[in-house]
């Protein structure tokens, strides 16, 4: 079973940047699809990034393409979401995903195995 911690997340100006981060404990990292979901205030957890075991393949919702990067680093246990150009839409709780099959756009928050605590991510205008 693998565990999920995140960090990096904060406040940030419109325009800013932010690196999230996600260590992942668990000997089975490897074997995972990772990727980031996050929830506004009042709405619902949406999927915003993803990639699979290997890092070949990557998808993002539209709203971010262009802005956001997910990476993931195997030897550290960790994938990260680097974050440019940063919308007040951004603002959320972001949260780290994990999954034994890939994960795309459209994997419901349902699928999801193992999940992180979250990391609050504020875009001031």
């Amino acid at each position: 079973q693998v565990q999920l911690v995140e960090s990096g997340g904060g406040l940030v100006q419109t325009g800013g940047s932010l690196r999230l981060s996600c260590a992942a404990s668990g000997r089975t990292f490897s074997s995972y699809s990772m990727g980031w979901f996050r929830q506004a205030p009042g709405k619902e957890r949406e999927f915003v990034a993803a990639l699979s075991w290997t890092g070949a393949s990557r998808y993002y919702t539209d709203s971010v393409k262009g802005r956001f990067t997910i990476s993931r680093d195997n030897a550290k246990n960790t994938v990260y979401l680097q974050m440019n150009n940063l919308k007040p839409e951004d603002t959320a709780v972001y949260y780290c995903a994990a999954t034994p099959s890939m994960m795309t756009t459209t994997t419901s928050m349902n699928s999801v195995e193992v999940w992180g605590q979250g990391t609050l991510v504020t875009v001031s205008s």
